[in-house]
């Protein structure tokens, strides 16, 4: 005999029952209202990429040893996409004459990692990516760190609950060049520079002298007079934050971002709880992504948040939203010669907006109630020839147990408004 197969999901993914998936939905719709009102239109794409995307412009790390990569049947090497920044990019290289810049968009959908699965992270992960494409640094750059601060506000957080470390990539390889380091020497101090708070400070040093005798970090603490203007930009942009209200934002010149395509601002934010130690969101400028694709760069900024991050920072402080997918009222058939009745009047209680849910089974009145109970379904209403003749129902509260009788007009409104 053939052993069952298995129930568990595959290894970093998870599964979203009826529950689950509403609170989920409710953080995705929370974060669509918020960028709607800024004037974000949203896009959406294919998960699979060619495998060329992302070996041209992303990070190695990523590239080499985190992307499910394969061979289609047609021999093409086929991606299951990272991370969206390059998919946005060949979008908009492909149709760049058609579009009106500068563009404001975003997009939520699951992205795909091999890595190993723990606290905040998971092979499969859900992402909403906010960009702004069209503009130069400056007022775009505020924007984007603005958005970032007021989604987490859009859910009631606080800005002494979470830090913004602000840096930009501009100024870490102006800082390289000081140091007279190589392009590849530059590259390892980046890819080493983006895992310093990954690793023991004595780890960090070591391997830091096995590419360079000079830290550039200590030129930027130091004011150095090769970089101090472009230090002085980011602070800049730091007080800018901080005068319209971002009041976590802060200079912080260890934030590098794990990929090779940002090009100036580069940002993380944190959770001040020590619960959560991965970054919730990130993001930065990348000004010549858009020109891998052809035709001049298109200046452009952006940032993205995970989902999961971010439900760990909402629930550690009591923010996620309430929801439930669940129907608000159970329809009740007191006879099986029911059913066609209470199917017609479930008709006219979706039409005002209601979710019902319609005995079709053989059950008495006594399990049906049961029935809504073990469904977490607010209010149990038994619908029949009677009531269909008398044109009012006893609309039963299941938590409390309260009955009420009520015209069958008004129900929905009494549902709505309890």
């Amino acid at each position: 005999m053939n052993e069952p197969l298995s129930t568990e999901p595959y290894k970093g993914v998870r599964d979203f029952y009826p529950a689950d998936w509403a609170r989920f939905e409710a953080i995705l719709e929370r974060q669509r209202r918020m960028l709607r009102s800024w004037g974000y239109e949203e896009y959406q794409a294919s998960p699979l990429e060619s495998a060329e995307l992302y070996e041209k412009k992303t990070s190695e790390e990523i590239v080499s040893e985190q992307t499910y990569t394969f061979e289609d049947r047609g021999g093409r090497r086929v991606t299951l996409r990272p991370e969206m920044t390059p998919t946005l990019a060949r979008m908009v290289a492909g149709k760049r004459r058609e579009l009106s810049f500068p563009l404001r968009w975003f997009s939520i959908g699951n992205r795909f990692r091999y890595e190993r699965p723990q606290k905040g992270r998971t092979r499969e992960f859900y992402q909403c990516d906010v960009d702004l494409l069209g503009l130069p640094e400056g007022e775009a750059d505020v924007e984007v760190v603005m958005l970032a601060d007021q989604m987490l506000k859009a859910f009631g957080a606080h800005g002494n609950e979470y830090v913004i470390r602000i840096n930009s990539r501009s100024l870490l390889t102006k800082a390289c060049d000081a140091a007279g380091l190589t392009d590849d020497q530059v590259k390892g101090y980046l890819r080493l520079l983006d895992k310093k708070d990954k690793m023991p400070a004595a780890d960090f040093s070591e391997k830091l002298r096995e590419i360079t005798d000079t830290d550039p970090l200590m030129l930027i603490e130091n004011d150095d007079a090769r970089i101090t203007g472009e230090k002085e930009a980011v602070t800049g942009l730091v007080a800018t934050l901080q005068e319209r209200g971002v009041s976590g934002a802060t200079f912080d010149p260890t934030v590098t971002r794990g990929f090779d395509y940002y090009t100036g601002l580069t940002f993380e934010v944190f959770d001040v709880n020590p619960e959560n130690q991965r970054a919730i969101l990130g993001g930065g400028r990348y000004d010549r992504l858009l020109a891998l694709f052809g035709g001049e760069a298109i200046p452009a900024v952006g940032f993205a948040v995970g989902t999961t991050t971010l439900s760990d920072f909402l629930e550690t402080h009591g923010l996620l939203p309430d929801a439930s997918a669940a129907p608000q009222v159970y329809l009740g058939t007191p006879l099986p010669a029911d059913r066609e009745l209470a199917a017609k009047f479930a008709q006219s209680l979706r039409a005002e907006g209601l979710r019902v849910f319609v005995n079709l089974t053989e059950k008495n009145l006594g399990d049906q109630v049961r029935d809504a109970v073990r469904r977490a379904i607010p209010y149990f209403l038994p619908y029949g020839a009677e009531e269909e003749s008398s044109g009012r129902v006893r609309l039963k509260a299941l938590v409390t147990g309260e009955e009420n009788d009520v015209p069958s007009t008004d129900v929905a409104e009494f549902v709505a408004g309890s």
